[in-house]
């Protein structure tokens, strides 16, 4: 049992590519999977923690790999749907471009904040790891995944929505739950930087080769 945390956590990282690969090529009801595995995946993420704390497995091993599996799947998902073809009219009733995405364009920009930022409270866990400190996720960084998991749901609920399900639920539903997903994963942009800013403030001296 006491291995049992750490195999959930990894278990996260091969999810992923099925994940994508179910978004990616034309399998029946492969999306619909695809949100499935996702949820499986963001409920392994609470349940990770929980059976550690309750078998006393709580290691810095567990603390780094967790936080570092979250952000690999997130960053992985938001790249991913970047390139995922969307074709139903918005929320608003605007037709879809050919060229459009789940996510649009104009939020690769933001995909890019969302990778510097983990990229850069990685590396400050990893130096300050080496000296002997252990950075343990605060609660901002807590709701932040929190809230790239709720937009991640959104999105990949609303593409298996319309591949999946369009025949039965109107357009207009599926459209909002995409908007209600893009509005949620601008919500998290701002809470990550917010987050990541005040982490790396807190944290200047370890991220300056300050730390004793």
């Amino acid at each position: 049992m006491k291995h049992l945390p750490n195999i959930l956590t990894l278990s996260r990282i091969p999810l992923l590519f099925v994940i994508v690969t179910l978004l990616c090529f034309p399998v029946k009801f492969g999306d619909t999977l695809a949100f499935v595995l996702f949820m499986i995946a963001a409920v392994s993420d609470w349940l990770d923690g929980y059976i550690a704390r309750k078998v006393g497995a709580v290691s810095n091993f567990g603390k780094l790999m967790d936080a570092l599996t979250d952000k690999i799947i997130m960053v992985g998902l938001f790249v991913a749907l970047l390139a995922l073809r969307w074709k139903l009219p918005d929320a608003y009733g605007n037709a879809a471009s050919e060229l459009e995405t789940l996510l649009p364009q104009h939020c690769i920009l933001l995909v890019m904040v969302i990778i510097c930022r983990e990229f850069l409270i990685t590396g400050l866990r990893l130096v300050a790891a080496s000296n002997g400190i252990v950075l343990a996720a605060e609660k901002a960084g807590k709701i932040k995944t929190a809230l790239q998991m709720v937009s991640m749901s959104l999105l990949l609920a609303a593409q298996a929505l319309a591949t999946d399900w369009n025949n039965f639920l109107p357009t207009e539903l599926i459209a909002w739950a995409r908007e209600l997903g893009l509005w949620t994963f601008y919500a998290a942009v701002l809470l990550t930087i917010y987050s990541g800013t005040g982490y790396l403030i807190r944290n200047r001296k370890i991220f300056l080769g300050d730390a004793v």
